[in-house]
């Protein structure tokens, strides 16, 4: 009985110490070839059997599977790098290369499964990301102190490092059931502890006005550029991303579009991330005056510079050869100013949040506010319960300059 074919199962045989079986397939790539299917008892195999049969008339069946390795390559240089953002590719391309691929890369993609995730997750909090990386090995003979001779230095990924390894795997594997390779995404069943975030207090209206007050008495030439984050909410890359063409003067306006990221090895000038980020934004006098006494001090640096001048599109905020500004370099010289000012130090992304609490201080209308940080849902603002006109979002921002010592 166990070497006799069924009625209809033509392709049920006997095989080693089982049996097989095997479908004619048409493979995504529109040729026919065989699929086969194995297992123990007659009975186990007719199931697949008829399981592959269902398959293979509702479309293209993939004959072999690959490796996670092999999907993450076409998927980075596929899916990824053509059609989001070059951040994203640079923070998907490091988690794969880093920390999925060395763990997970050899594993087929049909077979990986939610306790693979998991344990792989687990693994990853505990092993030193120099020592996995080499990154001690690369130094110099005498500079190296740590994992290369033999003292680990417990360089343990963080909470938000592994969030991001399993975030990319979950992305990847998203796109893999979308394109019928795979029937569940397996890492989206796998929880990871969230990072926690650190609450800094925001600067005051008294702390932001005498951080600008020494940047006019120091004759900071980047103090224009710290006006529009403290009065305007500008995050760092809308800063550095903005061209003289964005500057209404006689109408008072300046208009936010682009950005300058760091993405790897390039700095990019492109679009903002959202277009709710875009914005025509009202400039007050303090604003204006600012951004015309820079627009002075570039003239002269280019004058200065002569043939070394490189016009980068019309950017306002640039180095002294019109070079754009690194973003981490505009980072450092905010912390580098709040000290010389004599203030506490918070971050330059923090500024939003300082923009923020000195709108609610002011008694700035929360939809003004949402208006003037330009976020997409009044949520992240405060509740909404009334609309701001024009004329409010001009006088909210006069508001905010005055404060500042700018009237």
């Amino acid at each position: 009985m166990s070497g006799k074919r069924g009625n209809g199962e033509g392709s049920i045989y006997p095989y080693k110490n089982g049996h097989a079986a095997y479908v004619w397939v048409t493979k995504p790539d529109g040729k026919r070839a065989r699929k086969y299917v194995y297992g123990k008892t007659r009975e186990e195999v007719h199931d697949k059997w008829i399981k592959l049969h269902a398959e293979a008339k509702q479309g293209p069946v993939a004959t072999r599977h690959r490796t996670l390795a092999t999907f993450l390559t076409y998927w980075l240089a596929s899916i990824v790098k053509p059609n989001l953002a070059p951040l994203t590719y640079v923070s998907y391309e490091g988690s794969v290369r880093l920390y999925i691929a060395p763990h997970l890369g050899a594993k087929r993609l049909d077979k990986l499964t939610v306790r693979d995730v998991r344990e792989w997750l687990t693994k990853l909090a505990g092993i030193c990301q120099c020592c996995a990386q080499g990154k001690d090995a690369k130094r110099a003979p005498s500079r190296q102190r740590c994992c290369a001779v033999g003292e680990c230095c417990e360089a343990y990924p963080s909470r938000r490092v592994i969030q991001a390894a399993r975030d990319a795997l979950r992305a990847a594997l998203t796109h893999a059931v979308a394109e019928e390779e795979i029937g569940k995404n397996v890492a989206s069943l796998v929880k990871v502890p969230k990072p926690r975030r650190r609450r800094i207090k925001p600067w005051s209206v008294v702390e932001a006005g005498k951080f600008l007050a020494d940047g006019v008495a120091r004759d900071d030439r980047l103090f224009a550029a710290w006006v529009l984050v403290l009065c305007l909410g500008l995050r760092r890359g809308e800063v550095l991303g903005l061209t003289w063409e964005s500057v209404g003067f006689d109408a008072g306006e300046l208009y936010v579009d682009h950005q300058i990221q760091r993405a790897g090895r390039q700095i990019l000038h492109r679009e903002t991330k959202t277009e709710e980020s875009d914005d025509v934004l009202p400039l007050p006098a303090l604003c204006l005056k600012a951004l015309r006494m820079h627009r002075a001090q570039q003239q002269g640096d280019r004058k200065a510079a002569g043939q070394q001048w490189q016009d980068t599109r019309g950017l306002i905020f640039t180095t002294k050869y019109g070079t754009p500004i690194e973003p981490g370099n505009l980072t450092r010289m905010f912390a580098l100013r709040t000290r010389r000012a004599g203030l506490r130090v918070i971050p330059l992304r923090n500024t939003r949040h300082t923009c923020s609490s000195l709108l609610v201080a002011l008694g700035v209308h929360p939809k003004v506010a949402q208006r003037i940080l330009r976020h997409s849902q009044i949520a992240m603002t405060m509740e909404v319960y009334a609309e701001a006109s024009e004329e409010e979002v001009r006088e909210a921002v006069r508001k905010l300059s005055e404060a500042m010592g700018g009237g």
